[in-house]
């Protein structure tokens, strides 16, 4: 079932309402946090219901069902963000529909998307995404080697390494999952000290957005929280 544009706007005045509270208890502007809803699953008119409602960045997992609702949206100012599994034969589409993509997991595919970004569209902003748990499923580069893979994506035209994404293990109880955030700020740190500029952790979903906030997150991606349990994927 889908959901009401008056459930949805109830939902999104409740998850604003926790980021300025968990926000505002970690001393930080609420202001700095990015609300992208991710809209995996969902129909073009409810992301449009969205985007009325004042969502301006949405988030995707699945490149076709995204390519649809990006040309169906088309008229409205609307961020889209990348977020689910890059396969190397869907990189050339990746790099035109998107403006962000969080889930670069290997030198590679960065190397790809650089290469296949429009030369009109303005440079692709990046995430690396850290493996941080050893959860089947999870992908992401290795801390050991994020240094070394982050200053070659730094350098690669048309797109802009923007910082680090990760996932918190799905059954961790809250201290558990600060302190894999904490680790993934503590790395982002540790690449600017080593001369980076990074200025993006995008970390957290519906089920710890908050510890994610308490823990420097500036890009949270919430889906359930919004849209109510998604629809099957198509």
């Amino acid at each position: 079932m889908l959901i009401s544009p008056q459930n949805l706007a109830e939902n999104l005045r409740e998850v604003r309402f926790r980021i300025d509270r968990a926000a505002q208890s970690a001393g930080r502007d609420p202001a700095g946090i990015t609300l992208i809803a991710v809209s995996k699953a969902q129909p073009a008119e409810i992301v449009r219901v969205a985007a009325m409602l004042g969502v301006t960045d949405s988030g995707e997992n699945y490149l076709q069902e995204a390519q649809h609702k990006i040309e169906q949206l088309a008229d409205l100012p609307i961020r889209w963000h990348f977020i689910g599994r890059i396969q190397a034969n869907k990189t050339r589409a990746i790099a035109a529909y998107f403006d962000w993509v969080h889930s670069v997991a290997r030198v590679g595919l960065a190397r790809r998307l650089a290469e296949q970004r429009p030369a009109h569209a303005p440079p692709l902003n990046l995430c690396i995404q850290v493996a941080l748990t050893e959860e089947a499923g999870k992908g992401g580069l290795a801390p050991a080697v994020l240094a070394a893979a982050a200053a070659r994506i730094a350098q690669l035209p048309r797109v802009r390494l923007r910082g680090l994404m990760c996932l918190a293990p799905a059954q961790a109880d809250p201290s558990a999952r600060r302190r894999v955030f904490a680790r993934l700020r503590t790395l982002l740190q540790e690449l600017n000290a080593g001369g980076l500029s990074l200025d993006t952790l995008s970390m957290g979903m519906s089920a710890d957005f908050e510890e994610a906030i308490a823990e420097g997150a500036t890009h949270v991606r919430v889906g359930t929280s919004i849209f109510g349990e998604r629809r099957q994927a198509p």
